[in-house]
């Protein structure tokens, strides 16, 4: 962590080979992760969606826990909460990734203040939003809640990023008061809390991907292409391959050999 913030950016830059303007430049949030993750895992490192047992009876709040790093040199693994909003996904990446490039293994929650912590945010903040854009947005130190809002969003939207780490930038660059900050994060909470509470209403069998596609997508590419191909060299059986990729031994083939998985699902 002595190492100045720009020069650990540039380190992950040039060894991802991410680009801000193609992560804009993708349609949504969704999208612009699946370019970092697709980023992240050409150079490496694998990326996994989970948030919960095994089942979303046994889901676990973003309040627990935000995403996890393995600091592994062979296989280094990141894995982001699911069940977080999905704007946020590419900062809590980027934040496990920079614990990677710590060497520090562990979990990231709410404890923001903590030096690590501190620093990870601040490593990822600056290859989502450099702090040379941040004086376009300064004004919203001076707007009343409502607009302050409308602002942050707009900003945020164009930048497939989430607001409430474009609020924290704000903070860290002195551009808000801690007061401003607290009602930015309140008002975005209480929005994404109102979201989920509607998604969850809806009925569960109404439709969308199948189990296998929602599960290819949690698990990642690279975790998939090594286990497909260390089944094809008999280095996994087919137990010890459903052990890694969650499912029962007979639900593999599905898994890895099912139809493609569409782009942004």
């Amino acid at each position: 962590m002595a190492d100045p913030v720009a020069g650990l950016t540039n380190s992950i830059i040039q060894t991802t080979r991410f680009s801000l303007d193609d992560f804009r430049r993708c349609g949504s949030v969704e999208l612009a992760f699946d370019y970092l993750r697709e980023r992240l895992e050409a150079a490496g490192i694998f990326v996994l969606l989970l948030g919960n047992l095994g089942s979303y009876h046994t889901n676990i709040p973003s309040d627990t826990f935000r995403g996890f790093a393995i600091a592994d040199r062979v296989a280094p693994f990141v894995v982001v909460n699911d069940q977080d909003a999905r704007a946020a996904w590419s900062f809590t990446a980027l934040h496990e990734v920079v614990h990677l490039w710590l060497g520090t293994t562990g979990v990231s929650g709410a404890s923001a203040e903590v030096g690590i912590e501190r620093y990870c945010n601040d490593v990822a903040g600056e290859l989502l939003l450099p702090a040379a854009e941040i004086g376009q947005i300064e004004r919203v130190g001076r707007l009343a809640l409502e607009d302050a809002v409308e602002a942050v969003s707009e900003f945020a939207r164009l930048r497939r990023i989430s607001r409430a780490m474009v609020a924290y930038k704000l903070l860290r660059t002195d551009a808000i008061t801690e007061a401003k900050w607290r009602g930015l994060s309140d008002r975005f909470r209480r929005d994404w809390l109102a979201s989920r509470a509607r998604q969850e209403d809806e009925p569960r069998n109404a439709g969308g991907p199948s189990y296998y596609v929602i599960k290819r997508h949690r698990l990642g590419g690279a975790l998939l292409d090594l286990v497909r191909h260390s089944l094809g060299d008999g280095i996994l059986t087919y137990t010890k391959a459903g052990q890694v990729l969650g499912v029962k031994a007979r639900n593999v083939d599905p898994l890895l050999h099912g139809s493609p998985l569409p782009a942004g699902q």
